[in-house]
């Protein structure tokens, strides 16, 4: 349809056109909001629970790790407490400071530590049974596996030197790490010397001269001994792929 000449177009007022894209836009947040309320209604509390699991979850783990490293930062102290102590050969000092770390710190490797450290210099001052409680305390309760296997060395040598032969024994018979089987044969084999069963130490010594190829001066030493006790290792070897090959 054509409009007559010189008339213009008809343009709706602008008022009217802002007024109706206000309304539209209303209803749109509207029904935006309502969708928003039914799922907050549906799934707000599951939410806010989550919520308050995830964060308490990392407040807990951020407490945990300041805890933890505090722990560590004491210990490290009453450590150095025992080291000082040790070396000036108080032994009341020591006693003291390892009773603290243990009742205090018993979970740290610096506890550990103290307890061989402890255990070392009591014995040498002529304290054995509270040399035997630090050595035990570790070999019991510590959480390093090579640590214990230490404290198990020790306090079996211990033992052996205030003649308790079958205690430190019994010692012995507990699990090793592989890197220290060689080591408890070792030691084996010096208690049963002691108790004159020659044939069952040269036994030990045997297996802890095997066990310490990759350790050639403590191999020597165990060599020794079996040279002392009449018997050469070196030529046991050698003739073991003859006797092989004989058979």
């Amino acid at each position: 349809m054509q409009l007559p000449p010189g008339r213009p177009p008809y343009n709706p007022p602008t008022e009217n056109r802002t007024d109706y894209m206000a309304s539209h836009l209303d209803l749109e947040e509207q029904e935006q909001l309502d969708q928003l309320r039914h799922f907050w209604s549906r799934w707000g509390n599951l939410i806010t629970g989550v919520l308050i699991v995830v964060f308490g979850a990392i407040a807990a783990w951020n407490g945990y790790q300041y805890w933890e490293r505090r722990q560590a930062a004491q210990a490290s102290l009453l450590y150095d407490e025992v080291e000082r102590a040790v070396a000036a050969g108080d032994t009341a000092r020591v006693e003291r400071s390892f009773t603290d770390m243990r009742d205090k710190f018993g979970g740290t490797a610096y506890a550990q530590q103290a307890g061989l450290s402890a255990g070392k210099l009591l014995f040498e001052k002529n304290k054995p049974d509270q040399a035997k409680a630090a050595l035990r305390w570790v070999a019991e309760k510590g959480d390093d596996a090579g640590v214990q296997a230490v404290a198990r060395l020790r306090l079996a040598a211990l033992l052996s030197a205030t003649k308790s032969y079958d205690d430190a024994l019994k010692e012995l018979q507990s699990p090793f790490p592989e890197s220290f089987v060689a080591l408890a044969a070792d030691r084996r084999g010096d208690i049963l010397q002691l108790q004159g069963k020659t044939a069952e130490a040269v036994a030990e010594y045997r297996r802890a001269y095997t066990g310490l190829e990759g350790s050639p001066d403590y191999q020597r030493v165990v060599e020794l001994k079996l040279n002392a006790l009449g018997v050469d290792p070196q030529a046991d070897a050698a003739a073991a792929p003859g006797k092989a090959k004989a058979a």
